[in-house]
């Protein structure tokens, strides 16, 4: 049936592609067609030997009379032509799933390398770790009920754990219909997110497949429609459960046998090809022959693959050739090896008597075939190659195993293969990470009894990574491989290379080469498919593949903003700030010698940690972070990098896992440091604000709020070095109304009426501070300074002046000049006071209660008119104290922090109250210019009005530092999106009633002062119950004069309402109130419970961390407010510009360690690291479900030793025989010298009955 105009699943454009992607099957691919008639005896003439009719046969086939009567046996080789095929497309089997299988009909001598290509490139199939070629079970065979369930339980459930290909005929009969029966409940069973999919492929002779006519379209089929009739019985059909068909033509019909040529060459192809993501893997594609049951025509078959060193797994006990193979491999297995024929005479004694033996049998299980000898000669050339069979006796040993023993037997044959030189146990250990069979690999190969080198895991590391199997590789790191050796820059470039194509971080990549390779400039997200586009457009030469540079980037566009830049330092741009620069630079590189590729990296494990967090995998990026130092820090940027990636992930089940991901990165930070903070709090501090060298200068607290890693600012530690941040060198539990005091009257700071932290100075120094000197300190014992207050800040300036070594703990950007002498009393104590970030943000909060109250007095008392009478003196100085006001946000903007201006910009556009800040400042410049002028005076004077409520609310933010006001706060930001929602709801309603009910009073009323009052404001103020009934109903009296003159209501004039449809307007009314005041206020007092409920727990969570920027403001602010800040301003101005004195506050909250200050800070860190994950693991190991994995492993360990003791009994099976052998032979030898007369013994020979005795006495 040929049916190209129909497609079922897909629509015409689908149709049109698949034809023109397929159009060039038929020029390579050929089928075969008999073109000779060599007639068949058994037919009289009416068939040919191929098995067509003779009217099925060309003029051409029935033309040479003379030269066919010659011919006695037909040959495809000779009597057969190759045509264009006819028959190929994808397949659809009526009555089943809407799922196409695809299909190609092929001569028997097509190159099995073309074939390969079209199912995985053109087809799709996924690329094999293994193949399975089940041989034998065709036909009638009937399969017995334990063969079934190995093939169902173990072949195709193993098949599913490594992702292999399974081979068989593929028709609805015996073996092929066991199969697809297998395969179709497994996938059915499967998950649809599994990675490995198990791929039935059938290779069956064209001319056996039973309705094979309908197939047949020389433009292809897409698709083509099967008809199977009775579905319940074996037959010849296609089985709908595979995914694709092989139908070989050797010009022959109705016969078999006709493919096995061809399967032979292609699983020798496939068996030389590579496996992994793009044939990435470390080792060739295993393939494995099984065979069940099989015919005596099959000993060829498994001879010429056996030749090839293919190896095989014979089902003992599965009837025919496997029963045969399996008892001549085992009970022949003592006799002394053959030399084969062809090596002269080399066939002398043992070997005859295994000629006999292997007649014998081949008697006991063929009795019906005649070619004996041949049959005999080909067990003989099998048996010489033994050691590539594997027997299994599936019916004792049972199906559960199964993926163990295939993967003996293919290391059995690997043995065999491998070179003198190469470790016998290379091949196992690389199935088994191929397979990705982790449990194998300990129990077998890294038992102890392996010394593994180097050399022999670096490949499989690779395999490892690339492929995602972390086991694997904690396995070979916890066996010998040297991270530092194996990863290169080259060799991360090569991991980076592999990431596979849909993801985000390949199309952030391949954005970032194409930029280098100057095709796209724009940095605008493009399509995934116009970065292919472009660059494959560009690639040529090793040059236009991913590099560290483009790596470097895509980092710079995730935590940018946090830290420096990566593997600058690799590529040697360190030194250029330029990224123009930067660029030529790094494409000129790229295009020499690349040297630094075969450097080591310097981070290793936080390099891997990077690469497996950049593409979500979780596993593997735990086990790096495991690995990695400074964990607390490590975790927060996998966090960092999960949250930004999730920003740019289209795929909703994807970006749900990153930030399943980040927040589990952001537990594991909080779990650590709390662990750190319960062994050493000042460690634990220093921590915190330790500058990193591995994560490009950042720290914990800037990577954290960097991260939105709420969870972790929440932490009591964290939230207890703010504090002591807060409060600089005064005591925390100082009342503010002590604050207060002093501030209003100075002197008191020299009292005791506030306390300092003097004596906990003295027990920091004595811990491991820096004294005052600098001298005769042991710089072992410093864990770093802890900057708690800008005296601090101020003691490391000091210390750093002196002459120190690396160990000695700096700040970056600190001179070494000369150490300034100490401050008298009088100034520090001072300093202490007025230099504590909560003085600075009490003087600015009444300094700004005294600005709202100026600001109040100029609009309300003292605003006078444009000049030359005004403005008064107050708003003069109002003037001036806002412009001290943006003196202080510029400097905020543009003079904090190391980042570019453009950065700095971003981030503080990104504030909510810097936006209203600026709204603040722009609405006071605007209202400020207009009120300068008699036309806009009033103007003016209603944007400053305006002007004074945006400045008001700002006081909010000036409260978030409060406990229990900040959270509040949080609240009311979130219910503003209720309200808003609320609103939306109102409006609708509020306008439908408003027009209908103006419409209905009154039949014309042209004015729009009136339109809109009655439209929208009178509904809006019947919410709060101001309801003028007089106005509305016409049974009132109202005394309002109205007219019905439409040239008076043109005039303004008021006019009547329309008395008919009263009625109408009472029942809106009612029917208003009861949605508004009822229905919406209720839901929106529902919102603002559900809000309140669900933010509440969160509330304390979220206001920790505000405060965190809030500290960080008020620390890095002048000590005096505005409009004093002025004179702040200007001593900042001459020592930065004049004096060139730098700013000890430029980095807040960052300390710098150098030397064993920060390896042992470092050291400490790992081992509360360890202490945590130890702890972690004895809760997981005493949960419940890992005491039933603990009692599952040993039950498997009970079972295999039982499994060994059947092993014991064959082998004491075989020692029986070979003893009764052995028995015999002496009653022969006895019996020989009891007839001879050449001498005579002294006694008789000893009976059966006189061995015991004897044998006990000599034991």
């Amino acid at each position: 049936m040929r049916d190209t105009g129909e497609a079922v699943g897909g629509g015409g454009d689908k149709i049109c592609k698949s034809e023109k992607d397929q159009s060039w099957i038929p020029k390579i691919i050929k089928k075969r067609v008999c073109t000779t008639f060599v007639e068949d005896s058994f037919s009289n003439g009416a068939l040919c030997q191929c098995g067509g009719a003779r009217d099925a046969h060309a003029s051409v086939a029935l033309g040479d009379y003379f030269s066919t009567a010659i011919v006695n046996h037909w040959d495809s080789a000779q009597h057969s032509s190759e045509y264009p095929t006819d028959a190929f497309g994808e397949l659809q089997f009526a009555g089943a799933s809407k799922r196409h299988s695809y299909f190609l009909r092929l001569s028997w001598d097509t190159p099995p390398s073309m074939v390969y290509t079209l199912m995985t490139a053109h087809w799709g199939l996924p690329a094999p770790n293994l193949v399975v070629s089940v041989v034998g079970g065709e036909g009638r065979t009937k399969l017995k009920t334990w063969v079934r369930e190995v093939l169902r339980q173990g072949l195709v459930k193993a098949s599913q754990s490594t992702g292999a290909w399974i081979l068989t005929a593929g028709l609805r009969e015996g073996v092929g219909r066991c199969v697809g029966e297998a395969v179709r409940d497994h996938a059915t069973a499967a998950s649809s997110v599994s990675l490995n999919k198990v791929v039935a492929l059938g290779i069956a002779p064209w001319g056996l497949v039973h309705n094979r006519q309908q197939l047949v379209n020389p433009q292809g089929s897409f698709p083509a429609k099967y008809y199977v009739q009775n579905t319940s019985r074996d037959s010849c059909c296609l089985d709908n459960n595979y995914q694709a068909f092989l139908l070989v033509d050797d010009g022959s019909v109705g016969r078999r046998g006709g493919e096995t040529g061809f399967r032979a060459k292609l699983e020798d192809y496939i068996s030389h090809q590579r496996t992994g993501i793009w044939g990435s893997g470390s080792i060739d594609i295993p393939v494995l022959c099984m065979l069940v049951s099989g015919e005596a025509s099959m000993l060829e078959r498994v001879d010429l693959s056996l030749k090839n060193s293919m190896p095989w797994l014979v089902l003992a006990g599965s009837g025919g050739l496997a029963d045969f193979l399996s008892d001549v491999l085992e009970n022949l297995s003592l006799a002394p090896a053959v030399q084969s024929s062809g090596e002269g005479d080399g066939e002398a004694g043992p070997s005859v008597d295994l000629k006999d033996r292997l007649a014998e049998r081949v008697k006991k299980h063929f009795p019906s075939e005649a070619e004996s000898d041949k049959l005999v000669e080909r067990a003989l050339s099998i048996y010489q190659n033994r050691d590539f069979i594997t027997i299994y006796h599936g019916e004792q040993e049972g199906p559960n195993d199964f993926d163990t023993v295939l993967l003996k037997a293919l290391v059995g044959a690997s043995k065999q293969r491998a070179s003198v030189d190469a470790s016998p146990y290379n091949e196992e250990l690389r199935l088994a990470v191929t397979w990705n069979r982790v449990d194998i690999a300990k129990s077998e190969l890294f038992n102890g009894d392996i010394q593994w080198r180097y050399e022999d895991l670096e490949d499989s590391m690779t395999d490892a990574l690339i492929n995602d199997k972390p086991q694997f590789v904690r396995l070979f790191t916890e066996n010998g491989l040297n991270i530092l050796d194996y990863l290169t820059y080259g060799r991360l470039e090569s991991l980076y290379r592999s990431v596979a194509d849909g993801t985000v971080l390949y199309q952030l990549l391949q954005r970032r080469l194409v930029e280098r390779l100057g095709t796209a400039a724009p940095v605008a997200m493009l399509s995934n498919v116009q970065d292919k586009v472009a660059a494959e457009n560009v690639q040529s030469g090793p040059a236009a593949e991913i590099s560290l540079f483009e790596v470097s980037g895509v980092l710079e566009l995730l935590i940018g903003d946090v830290c420096q830049l990566f593997y600058y330092d690799a590529l040697g741009l360190e030194q250029i700030s330029s990224k123009r620069r930067a660029l030529r630079r790094a494409s000129k590189l790229l295009r020499g010698d690349c040297l630094y590729r075969v450097k080591r990296c310097l981070f290793p494990w936080a390099s891997l940690f990077i690469w497996a967090v950049l593409q979500n995998r979780s596993e593997m990026a735990t086990f790096f972070w495991e690995m990695a130092g400074e964990s607390v820090l490590s975790a927060l940027s996998g966090c960092k990098l999960l949250r930004e990636l999730s920003k740019l992930e289209v795929e909703t089940e994807t970006k749900l896992s990153m930030k399943e991901l980040a927040q589990r990165f952001e537990n594991l930070a909080h779990d650590v440091f709390s662990s750190c903070y319960r062994s050493n709090e000042s460690r634990s501090f220093t921590l915190l604000i330790r500058k990193s060298p591995v994560w490009g200068g950042t720290t914990c607290l800037q990577m954290g709020m960097g991260a939105d890693a709420r969870l972790f600012f929440s932490h009591d530690g964290v939230q207890s070095l703010l504090s002591q941040i807060w409060w600089g060198d005064m005591k925390r539990n100082t009342e503010v109304w002590k604050l207060l005091l002093t501030f209003f009257c100075p002197v008191l700071c020299y009292t005791n009426l506030i306390s300092f932290r003097k004596e906990e100075e003295h027990q920091q120094e004595r811990e491991g501070k820096p004294n005052e000197d600098g001298l005769g300190r042991d710089s072992d014992s410093l864990y770093g300074t802890t900057i708690f207050s800008f005296s601090d800040i101020k003691h490391i300036e000091a210390d750093a002046q002196v002459p120190t070594t690396p160990k000695t703990a700096t700040i970056k950007g600190i001179p070494h000049s000369h150490r300034p002498p100490k401050r008298p009393f009088i100034v520090s104590r001072w300093r202490q006071f007025w230099f504590a970030p909560v003085t600075s943000f009490l003087g600015n909060v009444l300094m700004y209660f005294l600005f709202l109250l100026l600001f109040a007095y100029v609009l309300l008392v003292d605003f006078k008119p444009p000049p030359p009478s005004g403005p008064a003196i107050t708003e003069y100085v109002l003037y001036f104290w806002v412009f001290t006001i943006v003196c202080e946000e510029i400097r905020e903007t543009f003079f904090l922090g190391a980042m570019t201006w453009r950065q700095r910009i971003r981030v503080y556009i990104q504030d909510v109250w810097n936006k209203c800040d600026l709204t603040a400042i722009v609405l006071f410049i605007i209202g400020l210019i207009c009120r300068m002028f008699h036309w806009s005076y009033g103007f003016g004077r209603d944007v400053l009005c305006v002007d004074y409520m945006v400045f008001t609310l700002r006081l909010i933010h000036i409260f978030a530092i409060h406990k229990q006001l900040g959270p509040k706060i949080i609240i009311v930001g979130k219910m503003m999106k209720d309200v808003f929602f609320f609103l939306f709801f109102l409006g609708v309603w509020l306008m439908a009633y408003g027009v209908a009910n103006q419409a209905l009073l009154y039949s014309y009323d042209p004015g729009l002062s009136r339109i809109f009052r009655r439209v929208f404001y009178r509904p809006y103020l019947h919410i709060f119950g101001q309801i003028p009934v007089e106005e509305m109903d016409v049974g009132k009296k109202w005394d309002m004069e109205c007219t019905d003159n439409v040239t008076l209501i043109q005039n303004g004039e008021e006019p009547c309402r329309v008395l008919y449809s009263n009625w109408l307007v009472v029942i809106l009314l009612v029917v208003y109130l009861l949605v508004t005041n009822i229905l919406l206020i209720n839901l929106l007092i529902a919102m603002f419970s559900h809000t309140f409920s669900q933010v509440q727990a969160n509330s304390d969570i979220y206001w920790k961390f505000q405060r965190y920027n809030l500290i960080v403001q008020y620390h890095s602010r002048p000590s005096l407010a505005p409009p004093f800040i002025i004179l702040s301003h200007i001593n900042l101005f001459i020592k930065r510009n004049i004096r060139k004195v730098p700013s000890v506050k430029i980095h807040h909250f960052v300390l710098e360690l150098r030397g064993k200050a920060a390896n042992k800070l470092m050291t400490w860190e790992t081992i509360q690291k360890e202490d945590f994950l130890t702890a972690q693991n004895k809760i997981q190991k005493s949960s419940d479900s890992e005491r039933l994995k603990r009692m599952s492993v040993k039950v498997d360990g009970v079972l295999k030793h039982l499994t060994e003791s059947r092993d014991l009994e064959h082998r004491l099976r075989a020692l029986e025989n070979e003893m009764e052998y052995c028995s015999n032979a002496l009653s022969w030898i006895v019996d020989t010298l009891a007839q001879g007369s050449a001498f005579k013994p002294a006694r008789p020979p000893p009976t059966l009955r006189d061995a015991f005795p004897s044998s006990t006495s000599s034991s």
